[in-house]
């Protein structure tokens, strides 16, 4: 599949699952989590949300262009969602706090594909 494809694709689930999620978190686990825990699972859902957007849009500039940069940037976007809302996911749903550690490293990764992002950009002809 080409990397553009797969990026829109990408951020076309993520989006749904975005909202999927987040009605889950608003309706099921409003009475199951405490309030802390269920910020941290909206948390998740938010963030998921822009870089699904975000995915969208890498994979509609490299329809235009396809360079390193943004292919970078659209790899980053993805595990990050992975990563980051992931963590966030299951900090919430099992309390282990351990998780905690593991969600900068999403962070880190949604960091790196706004700088290729903005790199790929700048670079563009």
């Amino acid at each position: 599949m080409r990397t553009d494809r797969l990026f829109l694709l990408f951020g076309a689930i993520g989006g749904f699952l975005t909202v999927a999620l987040g009605a889950f978190g608003a309706h099921a686990l409003k009475s199951i989590l405490s309030p802390g825990l269920l910020q941290t699972f909206h948390t998740g859902v938010d963030y998921q949300g822009l870089h699904s957007l975000a995915l969208l849009a890498t994979g509609l500039l490299i329809r235009e262009r396809e360079t390193a940069s943004l292919r970078f940037a659209g790899w980053a976007f993805a595990s990050g969602i992975l990563i980051f809302s992931g963590s966030l996911y299951l900090l919430a749903m099992t309390d282990a706090r351990w998780l905690g550690a593991v969600t900068p490293i999403g962070g880190t990764a949604f960091l790196l594909g706004w700088g290729a992002l903005a790199w790929g950009i700048a670079r563009s002809k």
